[in-house]
């Protein structure tokens, strides 16, 4: 796919006024990507607060609550599109008692920006979300050090945060990490390079957005199709159709592949590809698509179609994971919870609890229970089967949430290991 094509979704992170707001707000100003009605409203709002100057952190800090503490207490979404790339961006609190927001906003994103304070250097909130990052399998990471008017641009000062937070990144596994040097309250290197930034020969943030390579974070090798739905409208020329609509979440199909339904691991080929606009030959992810097969078999909701790879997914009861606790209830290891993964919600229980990663040190604890915030490693049995794979090869297929039976609220997402 062509760069305008594709969606890339980022989020910002980093430490309390590192600038994530006023970055966002100063992209979306300086790529034009803001209405005028906008502009006027936060226009208006900085005149009140008697600022000299528009506060484009408005834009993103949209919650009341958030406007009159002047801090960004949830996940801000914004969406804008540049000739050349479209973006979803997620504005994520700075705060540690908020690590669960950047969680969910982390676990979609193909790239996050860690804001660092130019004059503050690389901070334990800093090394905490490097880690989510990497736990979360974020493919890119851009190192942001922002506020660099404020060491009078001082190229020695960004060499030293450089090379103290790669040789971090290093043992986390973060291998992909751009480093850039910008200032978001006056522009320099966000849209414009500004002229006070010579010696920095890298493209800008936004230059690096549009360009950066994101065909290949999504698994192109082995096919992976959870249904969603089972179409059989039987009206009309479609009285005998019967579909299986879903999201292709992984690798490609075309029409005569052969397939393997999981769990009961029977077979049968394609026989159409079928979309709103029409039929296709091949699909391919992250496309949502109708599939009619040659062979009358019985799948239901929640199975998935596969195909011969080297890497087929696992079909268990049990497995183990990363688990972020959500919930301000902390976990019971004695009652049941339901899992839900890709389109199957089964029940399940914890049958062990590892240990809980200190975030700030990375070292492991024991853990007899998990609090709000908490990420440990667990062991979960399921009642039904699932059709997985671990995250690092499929965040997809290898990812999941954990509901409370009571309330229907998500108290954890997980990782499979």
């Amino acid at each position: 796919m062509s760069n305008a094509t594709q969606l890339l979704r980022f989020i910002t992170a980093g430490s309390v006024d590192d600038g994530k707001s006023t970055l966002i707000g100063r992209l979306l100003h300086d790529s034009k990507s803001i209405f005028e009605d906008q502009f006027s409203a936060i226009s208006r709002t900085s005149e009140k607060r008697g600022m000299a100057a528009v506060d484009l952190s408005l834009l993103t800090d949209g919650l009341q609550a958030e406007r009159e503490q002047g801090i960004t207490i949830d996940v801000a979404y914004r969406y804008f599109a540049t000739p050349r790339r479209k973006f979803i961006i997620g504005d994520t609190p700075g705060h540690e008692q908020y690590t669960r927001n950047m969680v969910t906003a982390a676990s979609t994103a193909n790239l996050a920006i860690i804001l660092i304070d130019a004059r503050k250097g690389v901070l334990t909130q800093t090394r905490r979300h490097s880690y989510l990052a990497s736990l979360l399998g974020v493919p890119h990471v851009v190192l942001a050090v922002n506020k660099m008017d404020m060491v009078d641009y001082s190229q020695a000062r960004f060499d030293q945060i450089v090379s103290e937070y790669k040789a971090f990144a290093a043992q986390l596994g973060l291998h992909d990490v751009h480093c850039i040097p910008l200032s978001a309250l006056n522009g320099d290197m966000v849209v414009d390079r500004g002229a006070n930034l010579g010696w920095y020969g890298g493209p800008a943030l936004l230059e690096l957005l549009e360009t950066i390579e994101i065909d290949h974070d999504v698994n192109t090798s082995d096919f992976r199709f959870p249904v969603q739905w089972v179409c059989r409208p039987q009206t009309g020329e479609y009285h005998d159709f019967r579909g299986f609509a879903g999201r292709i979440e992984a690798g490609e199909v075309s029409v005569g592949d052969e397939v393997t339904i999981l769990p009961s691991g029977r077979t049968t080929r394609v026989k159409e590809i079928v979309t709103y606009d029409g039929k296709l030959q091949t699909a391919f992810a992250p496309q949502s698509v109708t599939i009619t097969l040659a062979d009358e078999i019985d799948i239901s909701r929640g199975d998935m179609f596969v195909r011969t790879s080297a890497h087929p997914p696992r079909v268990e009861k049990e497995f183990e994971a990363t688990l972020c606790w959500l919930s301000e209830a902390p976990l019971d290891k004695n009652r049941k919870y339901l899992v839900k993964h890709t389109t199957r919600t089964a029940k399940c229980l914890f049958s062990r609890l590892d240990f809980r990663v200190d975030v700030n040190t990375l070292e492991q604890h024991a853990a007899e229970r998990l609090n709000m915030n908490d990420i440990a490693r667990v062991a979960i049995k399921t009642q039904q089967p699932l059709v997985f794979d671990n995250y690092a090869a499929d965040r997809a297929t290898g990812s999941f949430i954990v509901i409370d039976e009571a309330t229907n609220n998500t108290v954890a997402a997980g990782m499979i290991a």
